[in-house]
């Protein structure tokens, strides 16, 4: 029995005897196929002259019918800014219904009660599903780093007769069925060229070619016990190898760029990926009036409805920011993350903000709350961050820099580089450090303390954050954003946050200092940066192993971190003892 003959029984148990002409157009096959089906539907014995399916039929039915679902719901939903900030999207309410009540609902219909759902980010609001609908809830905390094929492995070793479901699609018609007969995967007959799969003339699906259109995936699956082994196997497989960690699960169904499943072409499906779709579909939905739409709308002077093109930046963990466009004018909101505010002082940011927004320095910045630390700036077009293995743009970093020092600018408090390391210590929660010799390492850093206490200062306003990626060059501008950790302090300090931020040995120290001070450094000077570059290694060392027990890693960078702190410890020592002065020891 083949695609199509189990296309037209599954349609005939769902229809009842209909013309053969209706059948074509439900079953989508030309009408000679479905006559040919039929005959051989009827010469198999699975229904009689009168279409009455037959014991065999029932039988057959009985073997693929759905047992189970799995529904997706572990991920940011990034695209969904600014909505995902106030609710996961699995729970967006769409036409008076959140979109997982609506599938679990579906789901009921067709018999299907044994639903496990994966869920991570804002895992609690799923909870009550478990006495609404009686669901399985399933955790997959890594769905910050890595997709959902690795939400699947958590639950996918047995998939017979299951459905995979994404979820945020909203069908307008029931997707589902009693009668499955055949594995399949669900898309659009709606062209755009935002996939990766196309419905060819052999009624396959197979993968897009390098800028060819294809077909609207809407995700939705059914895997039955013909291929559940080979699919089991390959979600194992595949999510245990670091190459994979930023698949989609669907690419377990892909074996020599053609998947595996059959097509089901289903139209009443819509994806509600971005605020954009959500407001095509229910645009009187009293979510699109969102806090941070309004403060779009009152700062910018717009209606809502023209708040267009939003767009989600990735860009670490510690925000989540979007561009949007009104009146073809591009802009960037910032919402912080989760966490921040142990981290950052909002209403020291914005005091920053105030000092230095009429000396042409950053960004331009047309709202910013001091309690929350909402933030809108104008988008920079054609920029790039500057690049530090390159030293003709880490010269004119520096030179951009330096001019900001000069001005001596002045706020009300202070960036005190021992507070936040002890504080970022306290953020532990008495979890020892995962460094061995850290307590001796930490004292070797006091004994720099001292010895950086009793040198001159540059003091005045200090970025702390001067890191490549803050410098964007665009055009003949160059601007030095994100002002989050800013206050005062001794300014030579950020030559040494920018130093290990990037990473440089020794040798590029060197030819970063000589860029700032255009080789003019005095040795003590010279030496005091080195201290910073040991004092702030452990500080945002210690800053990663927070964010380490938050269950985020930063890889080579902590370790790196670390090693800056024992390193120019000892440096900062020998080039002391060269001069015949020691450190203070306790």
């Amino acid at each position: 029995m083949n695609i199509v003959h189990k296309q037209v029984l599954k349609k005939i148990k769902q229809y009842g005897k209909i013309s053969q002409r209706q059948l074509s157009e439900v079953c989508g096959f030309s009408l000679g196929k479905v006559n040919q089906s039929i005959q051989f539907l009827q010469k198999q014995e699975y229904m009689d002259e009168e279409w009455n399916l037959t014991e065999k039929s029932l039988k057959l039915i009985d073997l693929y019918k759905p047992k189970k679902a799995i529904i997706l719901a572990a991920g940011l939903g990034m695209r969904m800014v600014p909505i995902n900030t106030e609710v996961p999207k699995a729970l967006l309410t769409v036409k008076g219904e959140t979109l997982i009540e609506r599938l679990i609902h579906q789901l009921h219909e067709v018999n299907v009660y044994d639903i496990t759902v994966v869920v991570g980010f804002m895992k609690e609001e799923f909870e009550f599903l478990i006495d609404e609908y009686n669901v399985k809830l399933v955790c997959n905390m890594d769905y910050a780093k890595k997709n959902n094929l690795h939400s699947l492995a958590k639950v996918g070793s047995d998939l017979i007769n299951t459905y995979i479901i994404p979820c945020d699609i909203w069908c307008e018609t029931n997707p589902f069925n009693a009668c499955e007969l055949y594995s399949w995967y669900m898309v659009k007959n709606q062209e755009t060229d935002n996939t990766s799969v196309r419905l060819n003339k052999k009624y396959e699906l197979v993968k897009t070619k390098l800028n060819e259109v294809g077909d609207t995936m809407i995700g939705i699956s059914y895997i039955s016990l013909d291929d559940a082994g080979f699919v089991a196997k390959r979600i194992y497989s595949m999510s245990s190898q670091r190459e994979y960690e930023h698949c989609f699960w669907e690419d377990v169904l892909y074996v020599k760029d053609k998947m595996i499943v059959s097509p089901y072409v289903f139209n009443d499906a819509y994806e509600i990926n971005t605020y954009e779709q959500l407001r095509d579909l229910d645009e009187d939905n009293e979510i699109l009036n969102s806090d941070l739409m309004n403060i779009i709308k009152d700062t910018i002077g717009c209606e809502i409805s023209k708040i267009m093109n939003i767009q989600p930046l990735k860009k670490g963990m510690t925000n989540r920011s979007f561009s949007f466009e009104v009146n073809s004018k591009r802009y960037i909101m910032r919402v912080p993350g989760e966490g921040t505010e142990k981290l950052i002082n909002r209403k020291h940011e914005y005091d920053v903000y105030q000092a230095i927004k009429d000396e042409n320095i950053c960004d331009p910045v047309i709202y910013m709350n001091p309690e929350n630390g909402y933030k809108i700036t104008e988008y920079i077009h054609d920029a790039h961050a500057c690049d530090s293995t390159d030293f003709s743009d880490v010269s004119k970093c520096m030179k951009k820099l330096r001019n900001f020092h000069n001005k001596k600018l002045v706020v009300n408090h202070t960036f005190e580089v021992f507070d936040e390391l002890e504080k970022y210590e306290s953020y532990w929660q008495g979890t020892p450090s995962i460094y061995r010799d850290y307590k001796a390492t930490k004292a070797h850093i006091y004994e720099l303390k001292e010895f950086v206490d009793a040198q001159p200062k540059e003091w005045g306003l200090s970025h702390i954050d001067s890191v490549p990626d803050n410098f964007l060059f665009s055009d003949d501008e160059l601007y030095l954003i994100d002002w989050e950790y800013a206050g005062m302090q001794d300014q030579h300090i950020d030559i040494a946050m920018f130093a290990i931020y990037s990473l440089y040995d020794r040798e590029d120290v060197e030819k970063l200092i000589d860029a700032y001070f255009d080789g003019q450094c005095k040795d003590l000077v010279r030496i005091k940066i080195y201290a910073y570059i040991a004092i702030c290694g452990l500080l945002w060392s210690n800053w990663c192993e927070y964010k380490r027990n938050l269950g985020v890693e930063f890889g080579e960078y902590s370790l790196k971190q670390y090693r800056y702190a024992k390193e120019y410890y000892r440096i900062v020592k020998e080039a002391l003892e060269e001069r015949g002065m020691k450190l203070c020891t306790k």
